[in-house]
């Protein structure tokens, strides 16, 4: 039986049939059922999805300056003034370990042809963390300052040191906040070391929990540290203290580089270059911009890296006209070679040194392609 509403005046309201209040609470329910998918859309666009995304990051010209600060400083010999730029060049990275790359950022990059996006299992194992990748990229980082020095004193026939260095310290391992990275390991218990594998297998043929005694040189001040090997827990069984160690390069006079949270090997070219240009009373670059990339073995010898397209997009922005790249790079970079830039291929220091000569000269140098064949 329905009820009825009494007005104020006394005289009876309409007949309530029920079907009014249902359209209302149909209408809340959609509406609230309409926010929470927007919510919940709205929460997966901006979760991590595991690809890593590359993009062009900044340029360091490496006879420049940053920050007021030479890039690369050399003190206790001769040096000549340098003009223009010889920029190195680096790739942005989000996501991978170190997380921060969301489905929105993904979908993005996918408009802009100088970004990639690719699975994360391509670049960084699963079980690497943020950290690992910290410390591994400074080591290539180091270790490539050490080649370049190495690269560029032998193309000019100068003296060469040799140190067996600390390349990294890996965290939560017995080396933690003992040793440092370019640390000189000069003894262990007493028995000199020259060579890397001298540390390694002092370590591994004592039982893990023994105490070493590191003669080290930090600095230039000598140090005396102790350490206690521990149970290595990606080989069982096998005694480890957590280091990298590599043969560190050095000259007669100090050379040191001065650019910080820069990882990675692909800077040895530019900095072999960039030595060479301040040791040198002929200029390299004679005011002429240039960039470019490549690992630079102690021999000379150019090597290959990755985000190739990420590096050219970053060279053409910051107004390079030529660039220099590893010859195995050139079919790569067809057809993402920005307008303007001239790219030529390098499989050597001394090619790289010719190349550049040849172009402030305003002579013709070999170029890559800039479009792929067929195209």
């Amino acid at each position: 039986m329905s009820s009825t509403n009494n007005l104020s005046d006394g005289t009876p309201g309409p007949i309530a049939s029920g079907k009014p209040e249902a359209e209302p609470r149909r209408g809340r329910a959609l509406a609230i059922s309409a926010a929470t998918l927007l919510i919940l859309v709205s929460i997966a666009l901006l979760l991590p999805v595991p690809f890593v995304k590359l993009a062009p990051g900044p340029t360091y010209n490496v006879v420049g300056q940053v920050e007021g600060t030479e890039v690369i400083e050399i003190s206790g010999t001769q040096t000549y003034p340098t003009t223009g730029d010889l920029d190195m060049t680096t790739v942005l990275e989000s996501g991978g370990p170190r997380g921060g790359l969301t489905f929105v950022d993904a979908m993005a990059s996918w408009f802009n042809s100088a970004d990639a996006v690719v699975p994360r299992e391509l670049i960084y194992p699963d079980d690497v963390t943020g950290e690992d990748v910290q410390t591994r990229q400074a080591m290539l980082f180091n270790t490539s300052e050490s080649d370049a020095i190495a690269a560029a004193l032998n193309y000019l026939e100068l003296p060469l040191q040799t140190e067996v260095v600390v390349t990294a310290v890996y965290s939560e391992t017995p080396a933690a906040g003992i040793l440092e990275p370019k640390d000189q390991i000069l003894a262990i218990d007493g028995a000199e070391v020259t060579e890397p594998v001298d540390v390694s297998d002092t370590v591994q043929k004592n039982p893990v929990g023994t105490t070493f005694s590191f003669s080290i040189d930090r600095g230039g001040e000598a140090k005396k540290v102790t350490l206690k090997s521990a149970d290595n827990p990606d080989q069982p069984g096998t005694p480890y203290i957590g280091i990298g160690v590599g043969m560190y390069y050095a000259a007669e006079f100090e050379i040191n580089f001065t650019l910080q949270d820069v990882g990675g090997p692909s800077a040895g070219t530019m900095f072999a270059l960039g030595i060479i240009d301040k040791l040198t009373p002929d200029e390299l670059t004679k005011g002429r911009h240039i960039a470019g990339t490549g690992t630079m073995s102690p021999a000379g010898a150019v090597g290959p890296i990755g985000g190739i397209r990420q590096k050219l997009a970053g060279a053409s922005d910051a107004g390079a006209e030529l660039f220099l790249i590893p010859a195995v790079h050139c079919k790569e970079a067809a057809g993402f070679i920005p307008e303007g830039l001239t790219v030529t291929p390098i499989a050597t220091l001394t090619e790289a040194v010719e190349a550049v000569k040849t172009w402030t000269a305003g002579g013709t140098v070999k170029a890559c392609p800039a479009s792929a064949v067929g195209s």
